[in-house]
């Protein structure tokens, strides 16, 4: 049993300032130890066990003496009943972390989300939207809810406003939730069942998305007059007039197009491999290159990394292919035509998106080809159909005879596509 030293007042702990360690009595072993530096904090020496062990319990003068007091009391108390006061300070800080985690609200989950997987999005575009959708529509409803607390109705709060008139968007904001929910589970933040999930769950109080859905197509031209369009267009100058006339041949999307990197494309095989990270659906995309298709690059200068630069360098505007297209259209009303309009959609004008539509309505009317070929010419993989064709080499050799039917199709005069009409 230590000897109790005297006890001194505050005002005597205060004029303590010799290094070393010095008793202030009133509780057996606590001590107030003066650092060199000056620095000074109170130290608790106890047997526990039969070992002698030393305990901090703070600096001074930011713990009084009087807490100082108390606190070795508490944990002498704890010795006495058999506790171990290391393992309790051990058990109260995992409480309070404990406590801490449960607090994250779904706002600080998406931001941690987000950022731990940065390198996951397929583009900065992607990245960008994917946090843009959530600040939009989930945020501001649940945002500063913790996590461990949201459950069904607060997801359908988020929902139900947009479900039947934004349904896309709405169905992508639901799987974005989901997958920051399931993130905080595996991580600790949150336990039960993912509120946010589909199956077996949302899907029996929220209308299936393929029921209310409104599918609006891009506006395409019928393919009967796509050889019409390419003659036209090929009379064309510029950059945009030749990155249009290359999105045709190969059925690509313009921001695949646009975005071509010579060091992409071999013309000693005649294959554009798109890298994973530019594709929609995230993985690499090769395209066989009909002879048009290789003309308009072998005439193409090679002053820049892209295939179809901005006029000062960097990726061309999509807003480029799309004014070619306007502007063929309205000199086409002009010539006495009826322009380029997509006769399904209103007579909108088309779009160049919209020739993916017009080259598969050409690929089941006018080929014996099967469907995944010009599936897979349109990087289109969802079918089980397209899966087992990636498992044969993506079917490059029929694709490759598919392009060349395409281009020949294209350069027919404009008669033989007004026949079918």
């Amino acid at each position: 049993m230590p000897r109790i030293a005297r006890e001194m007042s505050a005002l005597e702990v205060r004029r303590l300032t010799r290094p070393g360690f010095h008793a202030v009595g009133g509780v057996p072993g606590l001590l107030l130890q003066v650092k060199e530096t000056g620095g000074r904090s109170w130290v608790l020496r106890i047997r526990v066990g039969g070992q002698r062990r030393a305990f901090g319990l703070g600096s001074f003068p930011e713990v009084s003496l009087a807490h100082a007091r108390d606190q070795a009391r508490e944990m002498r108390g704890q010795v006495r009943r058999g506790i171990d006061p290391a393992a309790e300070r051990k058990k109260a800080r995992e409480r309070l972390v404990a406590e801490r985690l449960s607090r994250m609200t779904f706002e600080e989950a998406v931001t941690r989300y987000h950022k731990n997987k940065a390198i996951e999005f397929r583009s900065a575009k992607h990245q960008r939207d994917w946090i843009a959708s959530l600040e939009r529509y989930a945020i501001p409803v649940i945002g500063q809810l913790s996590v461990s607390d949201i459950q069904l109705p607060h997801i359908l709060k988020v929902l139900e406003p947009i479900w039947t008139s934004k349904t896309e968007t709405a169905t992508r904001v639901r799987q974005r939730i989901e997958t920051v929910l399931s993130w905080a589970t595996v991580s600790g933040y949150r336990l039960g069942e993912n509120p946010a999930r589909w199956k077996g769950n949302l899907d029996a109080v929220l209308p299936k998305p393929n029921k209310v859905r409104k599918v609006r197509n891009l506006p395409a031209l019928p393919w009967k007059r796509a050889n019409e369009f390419m003659q036209d267009l090929r009379t064309r100058e510029g950059m945009g007039a030749r990155a249009l006339e290359f999105l045709i041949l190969t059925a690509s999307r313009s921001g695949e197009v646009r975005g071509a990197r010579w060091d992409e494309i071999d013309l000693d095989v005649k294959i554009w491999t798109i890298p994973g990270e530019r594709m929609k659906a995230g993985r690499p995309h090769r395209i066989p290159l009909s002879d048009d298709a290789v003309k308009i690059l072998e005439a193409l200068p090679r002053m820049r990394e892209r295939v179809f630069p901005a006029p000062r360098g960097g990726v061309m505007s999509d807003m480029t292919i799309t004014a070619v297209i306007r502007r063929m259209h309205e000199a086409n009303i002009k010539a006495g035509g009826d322009g380029y309009t997509d006769p399904n959609q209103g007579h909108n004008t088309v779009t160049a998106h919209g020739f993916r539509s017009a080259f598969k309505d050409w690929a089941r009317s006018c080929t014996a080809f099967a469907d995944e070929v010009s599936e897979l010419a349109l990087a289109h993989v969802a079918s089980d159909a397209t899966r087992a064709a990636y498992a044969r080499d993506e079917l490059i050799e029929q694709r490759e005879a598919l392009m060349a039917d395409w281009a020949r199709f294209l350069a027919q005069p404009i008669e033989k596509g007004r026949e079918a009409l």
